[in-house]
């Protein structure tokens, strides 16, 4: 009975910090992401400025859409 009740136990703990593990990694990343927000098109635009180039509507969104299709691999 002991060996069951320690098994069950573990298994319960076990289950427990993974659930709590989840969420605070999710609240974690949130508060980061909220903090630190991604790349968006005028950061692209400041960028390319400081490094001598006037970028154009049509580059923009290239480089917009090319940095999601990376993200969302």
């Amino acid at each position: 009975m002991n060996t069951t009740l320690w098994i069950i136990l573990v298994i319960v703990a076990l289950i427990a910090g993974v659930a709590i593990g989840f969420f605070v990694a999710r609240q974690y990343m949130m508060k980061y992401l909220k903090d630190n927000p991604p790349i968006n098109e005028q950061m692209l635009r400041v960028m390319m400025s400081q490094m001598g180039r006037k970028p154009s509507e049509k580059q923009i969104k290239q480089m917009m859409n090319s940095m999601n299709k990376l993200s969302s691999k």
